[in-house]
């Protein structure tokens, strides 16, 4: 096959992997179904602002996507490899277990980033959506290839206390890394998981998980991190539909926000699970993860919900926002389910963020842009819409930043 061609077919099952086209959809009834929730269908889940609409493989994928991107040679190589460091593993494991634990953020790749967050009695090392094998796929031998080897190795980390996942797409959940993760030494993380996705952990051997609809929290008991063991889903206090958002609180407290997106990971399970993106508020570090989103009103309403706790005196907007910049060419197809760069800095604004980290990039070719044109459309967006560079900024893939620290209310 002409090494053009095979090129092609490989973008094909890179797309198709990023897409999560299932050419079935289940009928069965949505055990978590509550009709007083509007996200909730009976058979699955929807979006707040639009209906899910699937693709045509045929029609959409094939002739309106992939044939055109392939006759304009789409996408293009890299001008320039994404950059990546060697990681400052000395400083991450000294900081995993310091009192108190110095704000810190790691780029490993794609939607993975070890975040070292500070709370009132220690810290968390706290891991988004961990992927750390070879290809974004339900097999091994096609789909997307990792273009850069992860920023720290599964076996660099320091132990991780709680793991976050927004989906079960493959670019975002890995059954090995989260198999490892759950094994690793002195006891397996708390995984904080969108509805559905904890029975598939428990089919894999993973028990302690907790999974959330859309404004639940969960609140970690005190003294959680900072060398002492990770937390236990039994030990966690869930509190359902925003109850848990007091106006100040010493807690450390996790809420899964609503986001734009689907879910689907093999054939007849598309909609069957929740998406959505993670609000973790500590009283020396307020984080957002939005995970994979189309842009929405939801933002205006995440801001919305969070500003009893954001207000001046209380220390401001959220201090890290981890918001994707990449995956979003063609508009046409990719429009309702990942932002480009210009909707992730109106994102970053309607948010209030202090600072934003573009992630969602580099790793895996999944789209038309090549594999570093999101940080120019970045750059490009910021300057639109007067952002300045240290306020939304990306990493190199294994770069830490050492963040400051929330100042406590006045």
């Amino acid at each position: 096959m002409p090494r053009c061609a095979l090129r092609r077919w490989r973008h094909l099952a890179a797309a198709l992997c990023a897409v999560g086209l299932a050419v079935a959809c289940s009928t069965a009834p949505n055990p978590y179904y509550d009709a007083s929730r509007p996200h909730h269908r009976s058979d699955g889940f929807q979006d707040n602002y639009v209906e899910f609409q699937p693709k045509n493989f045929f029609i959409d994928v094939l002739v309106r996507w992939q044939i055109p991107s392939w006759f304009k040679g789409l996408p293009k190589a890299p001008e320039a490899p994404p950059p990546v460091v060697k990681p400052e593993l000395a400083l991450l494991r000294a900081n995993a277990t310091a009192q108190p634990m110095r704000p810190t953020a790691t780029f490993i790749g794609h939607a993975t980033v070890l975040v070292q967050l500070p709370t009132a009695n220690g810290g968390l090392n706290l891991l988004t959506d961990p992927v750390f094998g070879e290809r974004a796929s339900p097999v091994s031998f096609a789909g997307p290839k990792r273009f850069q080897p992860p920023g720290l190795a599964l076996a660099e980390l320091p132990r991780i206390d709680l793991v976050l996942i927004s989906h079960n797409h493959y670019d975002h959940l890995d059954e090995a890394s989260v198999k490892t993760l759950a094994a690793q030494a002195g006891g397996s993380p708390l995984f904080v998981v969108p509805l559905g996705i904890a029975p598939w952990l428990a089919e894999r051997g993973i028990a302690n998980a907790v999974e959330l609809d859309w404004w639940d929290s969960l609140e970690l008991p005190p003294g959680t991190g900072a060398g002492s063991a990770p937390p236990q889903a039994s030990q966690v206090r869930i509190q359902r539909n925003g109850a848990g958002l007091a106006a100040t609180t010493d807690a450390t407290q996790v809420f899964l926000t609503p986001a734009q997106h689907w879910s689907a990971r093999g054939l007849g399970d598309r909609l069957k699970t929740l998406w959505g993106g993670f609000a973790v508020l500590s009283p020396k570090l307020q984080l957002f993860y939005s995970g994979d989103t189309g842009y929405s009103r939801d933002f205006a309403d995440i801001q919305a919900r969070f500003a009893p706790r954001q207000g001046p005196a209380q220390g401001g907007g959220f201090d890290l926002a981890l918001l994707p910049v990449g995956a979003y060419e063609p508009r046409w197809f990719m429009k309702d389910q990942h932002v480009n760069p210009e909707e992730s800095v109106r994102i970053h604004r309607e948010l209030g963020a202090k600072r934003s980290l573009g992630v969602h990039w580099g790793t895996f070719a999944l789209t038309d842009e090549a594999l570093d044109q999101p940080p120019r459309d970045l750059a490009a967006a910021r300057q639109a819409q007067g952002v300045a560079a240290d306020d939304f900024f990306t990493l190199a893939i294994g770069e830490t930043r050492t963040l400051p620290e929330r100042q406590p209310p006045r």
